[in-house]
């Protein structure tokens, strides 16, 4: 097959204004809760006081009664939901798997037990909260102290990991906690589902909508068809819009029960009781190394807390087998139940807390050792994946840690606690390595080339905020020549062909192929035409003699400016459009991951400020490099790993989410208790990305960037906080009451 374009790359790589930026910052852009449609009602949630019981009784006429209100759903009369057959990528996948009002069992605090609908939402929520429920109450557990009731599940394992720690003269048996982080983005989570008697099109926030459709058709007991889910934009989700929510159920019953479209929006304080979150981590970390700072043991083993029915597992392991090389190691794990709402992915599920207990103990280590925490951690480098044998695909951990030192300026680092000074502040330096693995999943798509002289992409994916519509628009633009102003992209509709997720930095990764081999097929449609028509100045040759670049049909060899429009083709033909389709598998048993080991890499290195004298604790500078292959659009690249280092500042410093013993609810359940890092906690930030484009995993060498930033820059500020008081944090966030001691 020729190539579309002759010309080196042109797009791809180049920093990209964002192509939904003029919509966005113009209010023209449509999010859900925006969504109006004629005859709309206003759902709104009742939810239990309790976190352990039963419910007894439900007083609700006196809310019926009131003006506006259409309707009270409830056990007794919402109808049956399903459960879905078992989580699955391709079908369907929740975390909550009990659907709303199944039984009278309250296991957390903020479980669904009716929901109001009403003309208004003012009507609506003062209907909710006329409803009285009553309860029989049990005992529940919201403790942050984990210990598991059974043996530990090894995940990976090689050698003898506790023989050799045994034996080592360099040892180290630490503990490190991560408290409940809950997700914060801006746009709440919010359902608008009109039903035509038939089937229902839903409005979502989600960052999955192929999932959302596959999890709705299935609880709800429709065919696939019956079941449309759109979702245009997303004020960011952060993994707790991956999965579809109860809340999606009952505005769904409520459009049904009333005949109308209805709108439910979720509030801040039910964000962090029914949507998920981070969960408690507690991970003991041993490590043991030669004299010579070789690690000849490591140990991971870590506990997460879950819902009562869930099972929700953090995977804080999964990074650890293969980022240092070590004879023998064994990772293990269990869940311990809580009364909370069920535990969910945030940015970076796994190696963000895992990393934070990894990166920990090798610092520690690394100064038992008296040696530098780079070296040391050099010194460590495998030649492929211990866990499994397998080549690297790519990897360059090395030159991010090399690289970012010297920008840096790490060699000027005297290792003595508090010994650096600048400006009457004590200065601290740390650093942290971090992984993510290399994921796709499986996507379709289509281009088509139009008679107007302009294209359309079309994916049943969906852009969160990072970029993917952009991402879509270079593809095109790289394989056709087209300036990016031609190019329409439609995304965020079931209707349109199979998308991937957004999540697990799988997007971009999964879109190149298809969108690429969707181009090069329209692009071959229009090749053939030019060769078929009587007066076509290139009748009579065979497409594979033509080039198409800046948008013409030309001979090969020869400029572009030689040739035609590919309009103008199309027109002679009196075809609207030449059409092309692509399709990619992936998936997490992707057959390319038996051959190679396949992830992104990086290293954060982290300056703080400590002046003891009025207890004030900043970052002062952060700088990242990363290893995560060809960066499509440096310009949203730099923005995604910036604000995932933010992100890390307030996980480092300020996220915690607190549960009140007495009755098991989230007691900081607001912007303005649930501390997170502002403008003015933001430190000077130095972001670089090598080039190594990774073309094993895909033909432009690209691997997704969305959570490798988060992960292992909050061990980089603790590291730091260490250097600057001699107080090791072991227990996120650090206190200002941690360091008074130091």
């Amino acid at each position: 097959m020729p190539t579309a374009i002759e010309s080196p790359l042109s797009v791809i790589g180049q920093p990209q204004r964002r192509i939904d930026g003029p919509l966005k910052v113009s209010g023209r852009a449509t999010y859900t809760s925006d969504v109006d449609l004629p005859g709309l009602l206003h759902a709104v949630p009742v939810c239990s006081t309790i976190a352990s019981g039963r419910i007894t009784s439900l007083e609700f006429a006196a809310a019926e009664r009131m003006p506006g209100v259409r309707a009270v759903l409830h056990r007794g009369n919402i109808g049956r939901f399903f459960r879905i057959a078992g989580n699955s990528m391709d079908t369907g996948y929740v975390d909550e798997a009990r659907p709303p009002f199944e039984d009278d069992v309250i296991r957390y605090y903020g479980q669904y037990v009716a929901v109001v609908v009403a003309e208004t939402f003012e009507a609506a929520s003062a209907a909710a909260a006329a409803i009285k429920v009553g309860y029989e109450v049990a005992p529940h557990d919201v403790s942050d102290t984990l210990v598991a009731s059974a043996g530990l599940k090894v995940e990976s394992e090689r050698g003898d990991a506790a023989r050799a720690f045994d034996s080592a003269p360099v040892t180290l048996d630490e503990t490190y906690v991560t408290p409940v982080e809950t997700h914060n983005p801006i746009e709440l989570h919010a359902t608008v589902v009109q039903w035509d008697g038939e089937g229902y099109t839903f409005y979502e926030t989600t960052q999955a909508i192929s999932n959302h459709q596959g999890t709705l058709m299935q609880m709800l007991g429709l065919p696939k068809e019956k079941v449309r889910v759109i979702s245009r934009y997303l004020g960011s989700g952060f993994g707790g819009k991956l999965w579809m929510w109860p809340h999606s159920l009952l505005a769904a019953a409520a459009a049904r029960h009333t005949g109308q479209p209805v709108k439910l929006v979720l509030n801040r304080k039910m964000m962090f009781q029914n949507v998920g979150h981070r969960p408690v981590t507690q991970q003991r970390m041993r490590l043991s190394a030669d004299a010579d700072g070789k690690l000849t043991s490591l140990r991971h083993d870590y506990l997460n807390h879950r819902a009562i029915l869930d099972e929700y597992a953090e995977s804080c392991g999964e990074a650890t087998p293969g980022l240092y090389s070590t004879p023998n190691l064994r990772v293990s794990s269990a869940t311990v139940q809580r009364n909370v709402g069920s535990p969910t992915a945030m940015r970076g599920p796994g190696a963000v807390p895992g990393l934070f207990a990894v990166e920990s103990a090798m610092d520690e280590l690394a100064i038992k050792l008296n040696r530098d925490p780079v070296e040391f951690r050099i010194g460590n480098e495998p030649k492929v994946d211990e866990s499994t044998g397998l080549p690297f695909s790519s990897r360059h951990l090395i030159e991010c840690l090399r690289t970012g030192a010297e920008k840096f300026g790490w060699s000027k680092r005297t290792p003595g606690v508090g010994s650096m000074k600048r400006d009457g502040l004590t200065l601290g330096w740390g650093v942290g390595a971090c992984s993510w693995p290399g994921i796709r999943f499986s996507a379709d798509a289509t281009v088509d080339l139009r008679a107007d002289g302009t294209a359309r992409v079309v994916c049943g994916t969906q852009d969160i905020g990072t970029g993917t519509y952009t991402i879509l628009a270079q593809l095109v633009a790289e394989q056709t020549g087209l300036p990016l102003d031609r190019i329409e992209v439609g995304l965020g509709d079931t209707a349109l062909p199979l998308g991937p997720i957004s999540g697990g930095s799988a997007a971009t990764a999964s879109v190149i192929p298809a969108v690429s081999d969707a181009a090069r097929a329209a692009v071959q449609a229009v090749l053939a035409r030019a060769t078929s028509l009587d007066d076509s100045p290139f009748s009579g040759a065979k497409p594979e003699q033509l080039a198409f670049s800046e948008g013409r049909v030309h001979r090969k060899g020869e400029a572009p400016s030689s040739g035609v429009p590919f309009g103008q083709i199309l027109e002679a033909a009196k075809m609207h459009a030449a059409s092309g389709n692509g399709s990619a598998k992936g998936g997490f048993d992707d057959p390319l991951k038996k051959k190679y080991s396949i992830n992104s890499y990086g290293a954060h290195f982290a300056e703080v400020t400590w002046q003891p004298e009025i207890a004030q604790l900043r970052v002062s500078r952060v700088v990242t490099v990363i290893d995560a292959g060809r960066i499509l659009n440096p310009q949203a690249g730099r923005n995604q790993i910036e604000g995932a280092v933010v992100m890390g500042v307030g996980m480092a410093l300020f996220e915690h989410t607190s549960y009140d013993p007495r009755n098991g609810a989230p007691v900081n359940n607001n912007l303005a208790d649930y501390i997170i890092a502002s403008n003015a906690d933001t430190p000077a930030l130095d972001v670089t990305f090598l080039d190594y484009p990774d073309t094993i995993f895909n033909e432009l060498g690209a691997r997704g960037i969305a959570e490798i930033g988060l992960a292992g820059i909050a061990a980089a500020i603790t590291n730091a906080v260490h250097h600057a008081t001699g107080v090791r944090v072991r227990k996120l966030p650090v206190m200002i009451e941690d360091l008074l001691g130091g």
